[in-house]
């Protein structure tokens, strides 16, 4: 599919974005190993949450659906998941694939995970040490290194992991599996990730406690709960980022996560110098959400890196629109991870955004992007990624003539709906 885009006018406009794919996954995993029947709202029907769903039902698990974005999940307890009679097949979902990884290692049988063309060339080793030190049978290709991945889990044992990278996926397996393991297993990261796993847990009665940068996680059974999934901050910033390259746009995203390890492409838009406001704060499942309201400016160009990488690494590339049209430079660093997401999505950045006409280098571990000049549509490839063809598309709203990006069916991974919302401003 082609989604053709042309230069728009400044708006106003009162949008909704589909449920967080973060929230979505976690809230089906854990809900499957509670006891009694979870019921989830707002879930994200897009196509890496329903590989989770897929690979649970596999498991001998009951999920219903109830109307569009409803499910209620009849958990299975700790210990009453089954062996799957066939490869557990996550598509394109680094979530799905990494987050069952830990919680296979605590089961007593034999499962196989593997995925696309592109999870087969995702780092997994990241989870197969871990896991392999608590007492897990793991078997990968490349030497552990990439999927499909052969779990036999068992007996596990509680260790203190320091993860190598601040990773959310990371973190949750080795707490997934920490739910079977003897003992407390605790999780020392180099800088905060983003906390759903560690929320949500709690939420269902985990004994977890987090001091610091360390998370500390005992075994024990878990509670079915209701789960209202909030709007996904990751897919609301594209749209955010739509009104403040825009001077004179206003738009206003209703009911969207509030999470503080989710929330740095807020605190940079209105260091760039966009209006942003948050108004009718509430809280569900531990989770904080809201309505954000930003104006658009003349931005300014900024320097992000370090602890705030973390904090927006899924926003990056649209975080790199806004840099184009940005005066000035902003420097994008510390962001190597990017390399090893759905694409490399530094390069993919650097190569497609020079194609508009952006002053733009891809560098190690990030971008620099010299912004402020004349934009002329372009010809686009997603490479298969959803925020790529996001980005892209956003870049079409600003520059001149026409903007094609190819391939844009790859946005329903993330926010099924897109083009509708989009056609709305």
């Amino acid at each position: 599919m082609e989604l053709t885009v042309k230069p728009i006018k400044p708006f106003q406009s009162l949008i909704s974005v589909p449920g967080d794919k973060s929230i979505s996954h976690r809230s089906v995993i854990i809900g499957s190993i509670a006891n009694g029947i979870t019921t989830i709202e707002n879930f994200l029907p897009g196509q890496d949450c329903l590989s989770t769903v897929r690979c649970m039902r596999q498991l001998g698990v009951d999920i219903e659906q109830t109307g569009l974005t409803g499910l209620k999940v009849k958990g299975m307890g700790l210990r009453g998941l089954s062996e799957p009679d066939n490869f557990l097949d996550v598509g394109n979902s680094g979530t799905t694939i990494r987050l069952l990884s830990g919680l296979l290692a605590g089961q007593e049988f034999f499962s196989v995970l593997t995925g696309d063309a592109s999870i087969r060339k995702r780092p997994m080793a990241r989870v197969a040490v871990p896991l392999r030190q608590m007492g897990a049978k793991v078997w990968g290709r490349g030497g552990d290194r990439f999927a499909p991945l052969a779990i036999k889990g068992g007996p596990l044992k509680g260790i203190h992991y320091p993860t190598p990278v601040a990773s959310a996926q990371v973190k949750s397996a080795v707490l997934l599996a920490g739910l079977y393991a003897d003992g407390e297993t605790a999780v020392a990261e180099p800088a905060r990730s983003r906390d759903h796993t560690e929320k949500m847990l709690r939420a269902f009665g985990a004994d977890i406690e987090v001091e610091g940068l360390t998370t500390v996680i005992k075994p024990g059974e878990l509670s079915a709960q209701k789960v209202t999934v909030p709007g996904d901050i990751s897919s609301a910033a594209f749209f955010l980022v739509a009104a403040a390259i825009i001077p004179g746009a206003k738009i206003t995203v209703q009911k969207v996560g509030l999470n503080p390890t989710r929330t740095g492409i807020l605190e940079v838009l209105e260091e760039m110098g966009a209006g942003v406001t948050i108004t009718n704060q509430e809280e569900s499942s531990g989770e904080l959400m809201g309505d954000i309201t930003v104006l658009g400016s003349s931005l300014k160009g900024v320097v992000v890196g370090g602890a705030m990488i973390p904090r927006l690494v899924d926003e990056i590339p649209v975080l790199a629109v806004a840099g184009a049209v940005a005066a000035g430079r902003t420097v994008i660093k510390d962001a190597a991870e990017l390399k090893v997401k759905e694409s490399n999505r530094l390069k993919a950045v650097a190569v497609e955004f020079s194609k508009f006409g952006v002053d733009i280098e891809e560098t190690e571990d990030g971008l620099i992007i010299n912004g402020g000049k004349k934009l002329t549509g372009a010809v686009c490839e997603s490479y298969h990624d959803h925020r790529i063809a996001m980005a892209c598309t956003l870049m079409g709203l600003v520059a001149s003539g026409q903007t094609v990006v190819k391939d844009a069916e790859c946005i329903d991974i993330s926010f099924p709906g897109f083009e509708d919302v989009l056609n709305k401003l």
